[in-house]
């Protein structure tokens, strides 16, 4: 499919099929949300698949009776890095010198540059910022998917305290933004059928 075609057919997946998504398909698209845009490609998030039926059981009483949560074949978390910002840079450093093999001195103007962004940000603000690259990564996660055949339902309609809790996420620096449920589309699902309702395209875009 080409990009609008497949955004056309993608919509949020009401009721799942059992059929899982083949694991190499699943990690394609787990990639694919590794590329996302990120500011100064520090990536402040991790991908959470929850694979475990209790534990998936347990996050359902947090998730506002939304069944998918533990029906649909793989449930993700996308979780915020609201760790310390010197964790946060030289995890990425260290992988860039990997990956380009950059020299000492450009590292550290790059660490000193990084870490003066983040020290002017308030705690909260840097939260903020961090959630923020979080949901770049699950727009890109429901583009793929829909470009892969895959289907999803992203949730907000959550209580992120407790994920936090059920996950063990503040001990690791992280913080639940949103989830999301993979899989395929139930033939029963009564809103696959559906003709998606958007802005027309002259109403949505507006020229300067």
């Amino acid at each position: 499919m080409n990009i609008i075609s497949a955004l056309q057919w993608r919509y949020s997946v009401k009721r799942f099929a059992p059929e899982p998504v083949a694991p190499a398909l699943l990690r394609q698209l787990l990639e694919a949300t590794g590329l996302s845009a990120s500011a100064f490609g520090l990536q402040p998030y991790r991908l959470l698949l929850v694979e475990s039926p209790a534990l998936r059981q347990r996050l359902l009483a947090h998730s506002m009776g939304q069944h998918k949560v533990v029906e649909a074949p793989h449930l993700l978390v996308l979780a915020a890095d609201v760790g310390p910002d010197e964790r946060l840079v030289s995890r990425y450093l260290a992988r860039l010198a990997e990956v380009r093999g950059a020299d000492a001195a450009a590292l550290s103007a790059m660490s000193d540059h990084y870490l003066s962004f983040l020290a002017a940000l308030s705690p909260g603000a840097r939260r903020e910022w961090a959630h923020q690259q979080a949901y770049i990564a699950l727009g890109t996660l429901l583009a793929g998917a829909a470009l892969l055949g895959i289907d999803s339902c992203p949730m907000t309609g959550i209580n992120p305290a407790g994920y936090d809790r059920e996950l063990g996420l503040a001990e690791q620096g992280l913080a639940t933004t949103a989830i999301c449920t993979l899989g395929y589309r139930h033939p029963e699902d009564a809103q696959a059928g559906l003709a998606k309702v958007r802005l027309a395209y002259d109403e949505l875009v507006r020229r300067y």
